[in-house]
């Protein structure tokens, strides 16, 4: 199956991982990445760029495949400028395959010249934006590819609250680079629609938290699995940094402090990061925020990456060939 994502990249199979914070480390990049798909680190896993360094070369002993490294250039309690710029600079010294870009637009974080900067070292530009507005931004920018970011997706989907199947293909009629889909994407049946609205390929995170390779608790594999489309919430649109969450009793605390109108630095405490850690390891799934998408409802198995990147492959290639036969097209 090759598209334009899958010759961008180098990649054997047009699917990539989305960033999530405590889990895309070096065994999961590295499993995807072998997979055939795009692997990726998440930079603000690491407290230094000279970490961040030390995983992708760890990284590089587990695959001699391409993968990405994930910025997320969002208002956060632990990061700072500096930080970024550490990492920012790590990655072109390690010239890694390419930057997973959520948030600000790089060229305006770090500069106009950040892109040719990251091209000189080879590596590639991708902007995940929820909004057409956003992406031909990026295309007239210099990114090499955008995610149409719609509003299923887990972490911090944009409060226009545009979906897949209408944002794919807006985006796709309105810039030249390649477009990447995400939000809802879990199986072959949506790979396949990603395609057929325009799309070039996927990113899936939620997917590959269910998987053998992804350092987690099993307890929350299980609920993963347990849970359905509908036990997702969306937060945080009063203090404008939306996001969307497994419904559990911690994120209940959030929407009720929403309710009598708290401002952002009440709420920091229950928004922050690093609760997630605790959670991915012991398994407590009411006491953080759990960053899900809508997938969720899609999720039956934990597999390793390799058979869910091929499954997901050999159903949407057979789906793609059967509508064609149904339909007689030739």
């Amino acid at each position: 199956m090759k598209t334009r994502m899958t010759e961008l990249f180098g990649i054997k199979h047009p699917i990539m991982c989305g960033g999530m914070m405590w889990l895309c480390k070096p065994d999961l990049c590295a499993a995807v990445s072998n997979a055939g798909a795009l692997g990726n680190i998440t930079a603000a896993n690491y407290d230094t760029g000279a970490e961040l360094a030390a995983a992708i070369r760890k990284t590089r002993e587990m695959t001699d495949k391409p993968f990405s490294v994930n910025l997320s250039l969002l208002p956060s309690f632990r990061i700072t400028k500096e930080m970024y710029l550490d990492w920012f600079d790590a990655c072109l010294a390690e010239k890694v395959a390419a930057f997973e870009i959520s948030g600000a637009p790089v060229d305006k974080f770090f500069g106009p010249d950040a892109i040719k900067r990251g091209h000189d070292a080879g590596v590639k530009f991708i902007h995940k934006v929820g909004s057409v507005r956003h992406a031909i931004h990026a295309d007239h920018a210099g990114y090499d590819a955008v995610i149409a970011a719609g509003v299923e997706e887990g972490g911090h989907p944009l409060s226009d609250d545009v979906t897949t199947v209408v944002l794919t293909p807006r985006m796709a009629e309105s810039v030249k680079i390649p477009v990447i889909t995400t939000g809802g994407m879990a199986d072959g049946r949506t790979l396949a629609a990603a395609l057929v609205l325009g799309a070039e390929g996927v990113m899936m995170a939620s997917r590959f938290m269910a998987t053998k390779e992804c350092q987690m608790n099993e307890k929350v594999k299980d609920e993963l699995i347990r849970r359905q489309e509908f036990d997702t919430v969306l937060y945080g649109k009063t203090i404008e940094l939306q996001g969307r969450a497994l419904k559990n009793a911690w994120v209940k605390k959030v929407q009720d402090m929403e309710a009598r109108h708290a401002k952002l630095e009440e709420m920091a405490p229950l928004l922050s990061g690093l609760r997630q850690q605790t959670v991915w390891a012991d398994g407590n799934t009411e006491d953080a925020l759990m960053p899900v998408g809508q997938s969720i409802g899609l999720i039956h198995d934990v597999a390793t990456c390799k058979e869910v990147v091929e499954r997901i492959v050999k159903e949407a290639e057979g789906i793609l060939k059967g509508s064609t036969q149904r339909l007689n097209i030739s």
